[in-house]
């Protein structure tokens, strides 16, 4: 099932802006500082990225499922984006209809 994963927000400043959304959330710094998750695991995390743009990332549990809700998101309005991806991409960029970027992930690898 398709969910939303985590939430990119670029920030100038990641470690400014954890103390910021931990003490607002409740979240807890992951082993990356930059990763932000609740106490229990429940919600979307908080991914802090100085470089990338804010974004979505929606997460699948396997690639048959990342290729069947890509479709799906296509075929709702979605559109491929060119990109310049790593060997080991474990994502796909799409724009929905009003060209705002988002992520479809596989989480299983």
């Amino acid at each position: 099932m398709l969910r939303i994963g985590s939430l990119v927000i670029n920030v100038s400043d990641t470690g400014r802006s954890g103390d910021f959304w931990v003490g607002a959330l409740g979240y807890e710094r992951g082993a990356n500082p930059e990763f932000l998750h609740s106490p229990d695991g429940s919600g979307p995390r908080l991914h802090l990225d100085t470089t990338d743009r804010t974004h979505l990332d929606l997460w699948t549990d396997s690639a048959a499922e990342q290729a069947a809700e890509v479709d799906r998101l296509v075929g709702l309005g979605a559109s491929r984006v060119p990109w310049d991806y790593p060997d080991d991409a474990d994502f796909v960029v799409l724009e929905d209809p009003g060209g705002t970027l988002f992520c479809v992930i596989d989480t299983s690898r």
